[in-house]
């Protein structure tokens, strides 16, 4: 069984989709997407600077138009049985999976952007990446600290990103390192992502989603607030809402895509970051990025 998954933010470079655009449904869509958007994103993506490209308001919009426009390029050979989305990357496997449409969807991405990005600029805060402890140890020791910290992206075993105020982080980080993490790396992102910091943010974004139309997909999608498979919108729906202020647990949604079947994994977008983690769940599946011919 095929499981397609679709990167979140960090995976972005310059010049990426520049090959794609030479296909005409890719330029079609493209350019649709320069219209929805106000500005030709393409441009950016294809040769912009790392400042532009790593704005939140290029970088979500541009990682979900490489995944979901090569998705869509691939047309008859793309046969998921399941899909999978890292954070950002859920709607990109919605799109693909036919559950939302490309205008809607990339809609939603641009109003997650703005909405994350304000939640950003209201309360500074931020993420670090714990690696070598167990998540039992880094869930317990995060829990007795007074501030604000969660873990957020549960990645692969041993290595769990947590986030919050910049005084739980400092301290987290302290504390994880004393227990003996192998590192406590703070990241370079502009906010506490996946954390109760993002509150506002979800209120924002759960307007825009209740009016957005969701459909079954053709496939179940694993969603990353329980790491389980869903294929009914109303489900879906709900457990896109919790996404902003929920944990990514993608190392559980590997382990139940696995369990279900899943004999090769298909990275669908920029970057080759999932299937690294794919491959620290099990050494022995299949990964690849998906080819555009």
């Amino acid at each position: 069984m095929r499981a397609y998954i679709f990167p979140g933010q960090g995976a972005q470079f310059v010049g990426m989709g520049k090959d794609l655009y030479e296909n005409p449904l890719a330029k079609e869509l493209f350019e649709k997407a320069n219209e929805i958007i106000g500005f030709r994103i393409s441009d950016i993506m294809f040769a912009g600077t790392d400042e532009e490209l790593k704005q939140t308001n290029v970088t979500q919009p541009a990682i979900f138009l490489h995944s979901v426009i090569t998705a869509k390029v691939l047309g008859d050979s793309f046969v998921p049985d399941m899909v999978a989305g890292h954070s950002l990357g859920e709607f990109s496997a919605l799109v693909a999976a036919n559950a939302l449409s490309f205008e809607d969807g990339l809609k939603l991405v641009i109003a997650r952007a703005n909405a994350m990005q304000k939640a950003c600029e209201a309360q500074p805060s931020t993420m670090a990446a714990i690696l070598g402890l167990a998540d039992e140890v880094v869930e317990q020791i995060c829990s007795t600290i007074d501030a604000v910290v969660v873990p957020a992206n549960y990645n692969c075993p041993g290595q769990l990103v947590i986030s919050g105020s910049i005084e739980g982080i400092d301290e987290a980080c302290a504390r994880l390192t004393e227990a003996g993490a192998k590192r406590a790396l703070k990241l370079n992102v502009g906010g506490a992502f996946h954390s109760p910091l993002m509150e506002p943010a979800k209120i924002e974004l759960q307007a825009a989603i209740e009016n957005t139309a969701i459909a079954a997909p053709i496939c179940p999608v694993y969603q990353n607030v329980d790491a389980k498979p869903y294929t009914e919108p109303a489900q879906i729906k709900e457990n896109l809402i919790k996404q902003l202020t929920g944990a990514v647990r993608w190392t559980q949604t590997v382990e139940h895509m696995l369990a279900d079947g899943a004999t090769e994994f298909v990275e669908v977008g920029p970057g080759n970051v999932l299937q690294g983690l794919v491959k620290k769940v099990s050494r022995e599946v299949q990964t690849s990025s998906a080819a555009v011919a």
